[in-house]
C-alpha cells in the first residue's frame, strides 16, 4: 500500500470503451454532420422516431452504427 505508486488519472482507462459491441457514441454536431443537417435537425428526426438516438442529460447521443443504418434505409427507399 505504501510506496505502491498510482497512475495519474490519463493512464486510467475507461474498461467499456474497447470492448467487442461497445460504439463510441458521437454527439449531436458530429452525427448531423455526417448526414449534413443541422443538429437540431437531427434531434427532431428522433422524436419523429425516424433515428435511433439517447438522451444523455440534456444532450442527445448517437451510434455510428445507427447513422449508417438510416443511411441505408433511406438510400434503400
Amino acid at each position: 500500500m505504501f510506496g505502491e505508486k498510482i497512475p495519474p488519472t490519463s493512464d486510467y482507462s475507461l474498461p467499456i470503451l474497447g470492448r467487442p459491441g461497445i460504439e463510441p457514441l458521437l454527439d449531436s454536431h458530429k452525427a448531423a454532420a455526417l448526414l449534413g443537417v443541422h443538429p437540431r435537425t437531427l434531434q427532431r428526426m428522433v422524436h419523429r422516431g425516424e433515428i435511433a438516438g439517447v438522451h444523455v442529460g440534456k444532450l442527445w447521443r448517437f451510434k455510428p452504427s445507427a447513422i449508417a443504418q438510416w443511411i441505408e434505409r433511406e438510400m434503400a427507399s
